[in-house]
């Protein structure tokens, strides 16, 4: 990158809850922000329509470009062209249920994706920085608790184990062709932005419901599960501060602390002023065939190298979620 030149970044899966955040910080930061987006019948993008609205942003600072990470050719294509510093690779099927119900295509768009990015980062004149968005999911079940950069990965389903392939990977070709490429792995992180087949949200979303009279009640799976959950934009900036270190490494970004759907509905219902007891229950099509057991990050590497830190507790994010899913359901 020439001295004093804007820098750029490109984002796949720049339309999800991750991708959206990031595109506003970076732009807050002063980049030349590009995105990839999937070709389908709808125009519709709301997490980012506030960014593509704004005439001093869309087409200026901010570049949208049709390409799926099943078709290596226009991926190529918008990366030659945008030439990007720094890549952020976000995209892929990222729910862990539905990874049971559709495996192959799971692996084809989560490990098999990565490795054809690497090759093109990897065939690139000036190979930008790669952040590549792992997850917890890789630990399954773990042999230590917290678990750290240094826990072995232990997939319990399809998702986790397409995200193990993709992190060899991307450490594969950090070690062995010399490209600034990084795992941030990456606990459990919610938003109002979260997609409504996710159960924090559908929780959320259930509570206003109910509450406005909209819905007669919520039916969830074994509610006992417990994750670490976090709040999305400090996730989106640990990914920045990632990149920005002198040398490429891996870490873990998460609060450290655990918590179970349980606590997820009883939060819920009670930023609504309403007793969950009365609502919920319990239906077998939700229960997952193999659940992983203690997942809960170490942050202590990203709080010591990075400076990072999460700024929302737990019960700020889901009381957050939960009026920001009344407000808009009261619209």
């Amino acid at each position: 990158m020439k001295i004093g030149a804007m820098r750029k970044a490109f984002i796949t899966g720049i339309t999800g809850q991750d991708g959206s955040y990031l595109a506003e910080l970076l732009l807050e930061k002063g980049y030349e922000v590009h995105g990839s987006v999937r070709r389908t019948s709808t125009l519709h993008r709301s997490r980012l329509e506030h960014l593509y609205s704004d005439p001093e942003l869309y087409g200026k600072r901010l570049f949208l470009h049709y390409a799926d990470l099943d078709d290596p050719t226009t991926l190529r294509r918008v990366l030659t062209k945008a030439a990007p510093d720094e890549i952020y690779h976000l995209a892929g099927q990222s729910h862990v249920g539905l990874s049971f119900e559709i495996p192959e295509s799971t692996c084809e768009l989560t490990a098999m994706a990565t490795l054809r990015l690497l090759e093109m980062i990897r065939d690139l004149p000036t190979p930008p920085k790669l952040f590549h968005a792992t997850s917890s999911e890789m630990f399954g079940n773990p042999e230590t608790v917290p678990q750290d950069e240094n826990t072995p990965y232990a997939p319990v389903n399809p998702y986790g184990c397409a995200k193990a392939f993709a992190a060899q990977m991307v450490k594969i070709y950090r070690n062995s062709f010399g490209l600034f490429a990084c795992n941030g792995i990456m606990f459990n992180h919610e938003s109002p932005r979260r997609g409504e087949n996710f159960v924090t949200r559908k929780i959320c979303h259930a509570a206003a419901a109910i509450k406005l009279g909209l819905q007669n009640e919520l039916l969830l799976g074994d509610t006992s599960a417990e994750r670490d959950w976090g709040y999305a934009p400090d996730y989106v900036r640990g990914m920045w501060l990632i990149l920005q270190q002198h040398e490429p490494d891996d870490f873990v970004l998460a609060t450290g602390k655990l918590h179970s759907v349980q606590n997820v509905i009883e939060i819920a219902f009670a930023t609504v002023g309403l007793d969950w007891k009365l609502y919920v229950k319990r239906d077998p099509r939700f229960m997952r065939p193999a659940e992983p057991h203690k997942l809960v990050g170490n942050p202590a590497k990203a709080k010591r190298v990075l400076g990072w830190e999460p700024t929302h507790t737990f019960e700020q994010l889901i009381a957050e979620m939960t009026q920001c899913e009344l407000k808009a359901l009261s619209k």
